[in-house]
């Protein structure tokens, strides 16, 4: 079971003092948090991509090189690199540079974007919006097997036998596909046999459970082995000393992120019933003591066959210390629970 941390990098007024830290400033964070992970043996950092004001990664390999260059073991991966508005060519060079600098360490994440600015930012039309991802993923999958590459399709110039440089320290760099959990999006990973990421933030986790079959089905018809595929998740959390401490300091930026999120997208507003429901035994919010965190992640393997758990910790704008104190209890409380209960139940 592996285990990890995943960000936005947000960049919102703190819910107690009002005040709004600049982006260099959270990048300067995510940089000690990164290292942080590394340090309790956590085993991948993942970092989102934003367009916006509200979010302080734009590059997600960028951030990650600066933890690459103060870390040792932990996997450094964008959650997500929004491939779409991307041009795959340059994604894999910017991730075989982090490959090299991190020892061999990096990985991409590709996802569609479930936020749009990166289209007019640079160029795309939103109605070609499935139909960009697809073509774009070819064409870096091509990349990823190394060599000369050739290849044609409608969003950007043909590739005719050349070769992309630099070459990464690993023989292929993994790329993993995102997803919010919608059935082509699984059926699409597969069919390629790629490993997959489903962001689980609301509802149940275990109503994913038919989604893995789907993917597993899917893989195993498609001729790949399934046993080898990555199957992770990604959910909102935090852990604390006690539940209750956990439920207090998390609640006021979760609430006001949801709500930012919400009214852009017609949400309900988000509200202490809305958090403890989340948080409760059978929800999909992992905030609580290391002991609560964990049972719920080991429910999570046994009941959904998630191989990969990413924290996505904070949701909003926590203080950097708590943000700190809550990746080190995750390392060093919740995984080994975690990763022990799971072996004995795999009669490891």
């Amino acid at each position: 079971m592996e285990l990890g941390i995943s960000t936005f990098a947000e960049v919102l007024p703190d819910p107690q003092t009002g005040v709004t830290i600049s982006h260099g400033e959270r990048l300067r964070d995510i940089v000690e948090e990164i290292e942080m992970a590394d340090k309790v043996g956590l085993d991948v950092y993942a970092v989102g991509e934003h367009h916006r004001e509200d979010y302080a990664v734009s590059a997600p390999e960028v951030v990650l090189a600066a933890g690459a260059a103060r870390t040792k073991d932990i996997r450094l991966s964008s959650a997500v690199t929004v491939l779409s508005s991307d041009d795959p060519v340059r994604v894999h060079e910017r991730f075989a540079m982090l490959d090299g600098i991190s020892g061999g360490r990096a990985e991409i994440m590709a996802g569609r974007g479930s936020f749009i600015e990166s289209f007019p930012l640079f160029g795309y039309d939103l109605n070609d919006y499935n139909e960009l991802f697809e073509e774009k993923l070819d064409l870096l999958l091509k990349l990823q097997k190394g060599g000369p590459v050739s290849w044609s399709g409608n969003h950007r110039a043909p590739l005719n036998g050349l070769e992309v440089f630099p070459k990464p320290d690993q023989d292929q760099i993994p790329i993993w596909i995102a997803s919010g959990g919608t059935p082509d999006s699984t059926v699409r990973a597969g069919k390629l046999g790629l490993p997959l990421v489903l962001a689980i933030i609301g509802g149940s986790p275990q109503n994913f459970a038919p989604l893995v079959e789907l993917y597993k089905q899917t893989a195993a018809r498609s001729g790949h082995k399934v046993e080898n595929l990555g199957i992770g998740s990604h959910s909102h959390g935090f852990v604390w000393d006690t539940d209750e401490e956990a439920a207090e300091l998390f609640f006021p930026p979760t609430r006001q992120a949801m709500n930012k999120i919400g009214r852009e997208r017609g949400w309900g507003n988000y509200t202490t019933r809305s958090f403890d429901i989340a948080r409760s035994p059978k929800g999909a919010l992992y905030c609580g003591s290391p002991e609560t965190v964990a049972q719920k992640i080991i429910d999570l393997r046994k009941n959904v066959g998630i191989k990969r758990f990413l924290l996505h910790t904070p949701l909003g704008t926590m203080p950097h210390d708590q943000v700190m104190q809550s990746i080190q209890l995750f390392g060093e409380k919740v995984a080994p629970i975690v990763r022990e209960e799971i072996d004995a139940w795999e009669g490891k």
